[in-house]
């Protein structure tokens, strides 16, 4: 669902309440951390994705992550490992990291708004479907390697699999 900059007057609403905006028009409950900080739950093919949106004034950067629901065992956290790097040598932007404290498994992109802190809808949007395609398409991945004892390689193949019509 693409809404358009012209939904909202993108030139004076602070970075976090025009993501408020936009989260609101699609129906999703958000929770405010702080002046510069929000969090959403957004629902997904595979899982329910922890969303996190942080603005970072001093660096004029707004930074997402968005979290896979599954907790990475410490006896498969190497492997894990070995996943991220495939994984992000396929993407174009943002990275996949292992957030090691939780053993959570996010994708993860900063992006530069420059001194007046301007972002539009329409790319806020963007932003936000990548990240949730992303994390889409790799989830199979994560949980090969995790779950189901995989070795990276092959779970990434697996997972990339472009497959057609519905069973």
């Amino acid at each position: 669902m693409q809404t358009s900059d012209s939904l909202f007057d993108v030139e004076t609403l602070h970075p976090i309440e025009l993501i408020e905006q936009v989260l609101s028009a699609r129906d999703w409950t958000f929770e405010r951390r702080g002046d510069d900080e929000l969090a959403v739950e957004v629902p997904g093919r595979w899982c329910d994705y922890g969303v996190f949106f942080a603005l970072a004034p001093e660096l004029e950067t707004l930074h997402i992550s968005c979290a896979l629901d599954m907790r990475v065992p410490e006896p498969r956290r190497a492997a894990i490992a070995e996943l991220l790097a495939i994984a992000n040598e396929k993407l174009w932007i943002g990275h996949f990291a292992l957030w090691a404290e939780e053993g959570l498994p996010m994708f993860r992109y900063s992006l530069l708004l420059g001194t007046d802190l301007n972002l539009g809808a329409d790319r806020l949007e963007s932003l936000i479907d990548v990240a949730i395609s992303e994390c889409e398409r790799f989830y199979p991945a994560f949980q090969y390697v995790t779950w189901g004892g995989k070795a990276p390689a092959e779970a990434v193949e697996a997972a990339m699999l472009d497959t057609v019509g519905e069973a």
